[in-house]
């Protein structure tokens, strides 16, 4: 297992960038904590896959460096940094048995063959691979072969951590939960540094203890899956996880008002005051449809807005509502009568999130 440190890491795949645009990572520092079970979220694009092949070693940055346990390991190969990759696709030998693909690893570094079996075993049985020892792997479906390509990764006990990227893609979607738990009971057994590339936020919240959230090749935020829905610390956040995502509105102060457009805003004399007193022309307010209070009959600073439509998803329901010319959306459970034609909505103070060109900014409720 390792402490993995990425220092001033940057990373371009052209000769003569000139502008932040124009690289793929934009420097970072970062620290993946030993035994930590991670996950890197974030849309096709923005870099995730580029960055884990840099942990790998299959790809040297352009700048900075990569430290295992605070040696630097930029000039190294894969091979020698004690790494284990599992890639979208399967990487197995299909002439071989599952046994020869589980005990391939150890046996090229010369394992007795008394530990390889005594290790091949144990994977098999956490992977529930045991019935299918002897059989060749060109006969597996294909989550059976994907679940030996990670058994591949999990057999060597001097690995310094598990790089996944995008290990499920050719799973049946039935079986996919089923893994991500199987994954999550291995990291606990075997309390391995892992890192999981994703773009799915469900499988990241399931199996990682903390999430880096990529965007436009930066790590915009990183927590834990509660800590992205309640606090996101930049709009991009607020908008990738949550389904739906977060509601943005864009506002400014005026005549002591806040206001979205033409739209008066009810808010607090906090929210008020920091609107006022952020430095920008790009200041949003953000709220989940989930922190959405929803009446159907006029309440004290409830704002009007009308009811567009709602979706019925059976234990909650999603109402898209204009408040003036802005679209929200709010969710409400199950057992709350549904508005039809008018609405009354009030956003909690504490429920709010200011955003100052893009980023969070506290407010003090106090």
């Amino acid at each position: 297992m390792a402490e993995i440190t990425l220092k001033s890491l940057a990373h371009t795949y052209l000769t003569d960038p000139q502008s932040p645009e124009d690289y793929a990572i934009r420097e970072m520092n970062h620290v993946w904590h030993q035994g930590g079970a991670y996950a890197l979220l974030g849309p096709s694009g923005c870099g995730k896959s580029t960055l884990l092949n840099i942990i790998s070693g299959l790809l040297e940055p352009s700048s900075g460096e990569v430290l295992f346990d605070g040696e630097v390991v930029n000039a190294l190969p894969p091979e020698a940094r004690n790494i284990a990759q599992v890639f979208q696709f399967p990487v197995i030998y299909d002439t071989m048995t599952v046994y020869d693909n589980l005990a391939f690893p150890l046996r090229n570094v010369r394992t007795p063959e008394v530990r390889v079996r005594e290790r091949v075993m144990e994977v098999a049985d956490v992977l529930e691979l045991t019935a299918q020892l002897k059989r060749k792997a060109k006969n597996l479906t294909a989550d059976e072969k994907q679940k030996v390509s990670m058994g591949r990764g999990l057999v060597r006990e001097d690995v310094s951590a598990i790089l996944f990227d995008e290990p499920l893609t050719v799973i049946d979607p039935q079986l996919k939960w089923k893994l991500r738990r199987k994954l999550k009971e291995i990291h606990q057994r075997f309390e391995i540094t892992m890192v999981y590339v994703t773009h799915d936020q469900l499988e990241a919240s399931t199996f990682a203890d903390k999430i880096a959230v990529m965007y436009e090749g930066q790590v915009v935020q990183f927590g834990t899956p509660r800590e992205l829905f309640e606090k996101p610390n930049h709009t991009f956040v607020g908008y990738f996880i949550g389904s739906p995502g977060m509601n943005f509105l864009e506002v400014t102060t005026r005549d002591g008002r806040v206001m979205a457009g033409d739209t008066r805003l009810t808010v607090g004399n906090n929210v008020h005051d920091a609107v006022a007193n952020a430095r920008s022309s790009n200041i949003k307010l953000g709220i989940r449809p989930e922190f959405i209070e929803v009446h159907a009959e006029p309440v004290e600073s409830g704002m009007e807005a009308r009811v567009e439509h709602a979706q019925d998803l059976g234990t909650y329901s999603i109402v898209y509502l204009k408040l003036g010319n802005i679209s929200l959306k709010a969710r409400i459970e199950e057992d709350q009568k549904t508005p039809s034609g008018k609405a009354w909505l009030r956003f909690p103070d504490d429920r709010i999130g200011l955003y100052v060109d893009e980023f969070r900014v506290e407010i003090d409720h106090e």
